[in-house]
């Protein structure tokens, strides 16, 4: 409980000090937030060409129970 009323106390005084007028991202934030911006558009580019390229058909397993020629001639049933 006593971190909780501490920090209730500490709040104001920092409030007191900081001047909304002043603080800034400037010219610096919003050049790394524009170099973000690109690099997320080009790793989604990227992506999707990638994505493009796969195959999701699947090749039935020769193995698998069930397919039309049996994998032993002892399951032929004889």
């Amino acid at each position: 409980m006593s971190a909780h009323l501490a920090l209730t106390q500490l709040v104001p005084f920092a409030a007191e000090e900081l001047d909304k007028n002043k603080v800034t991202p400037g010219v610096l934030g919003f050049v790394v937030f524009a170099v973000l911006a690109v690099a997320v558009w080009m790793l989604m580019k990227s992506m999707n060409r990638h994505m493009g390229k796969v195959s999701f058909e699947e090749a039935p397993d020769p193995t698998a129970p069930g397919t039309d020629t049996p994998a032993t001639p002892a399951a032929s049933g004889k």
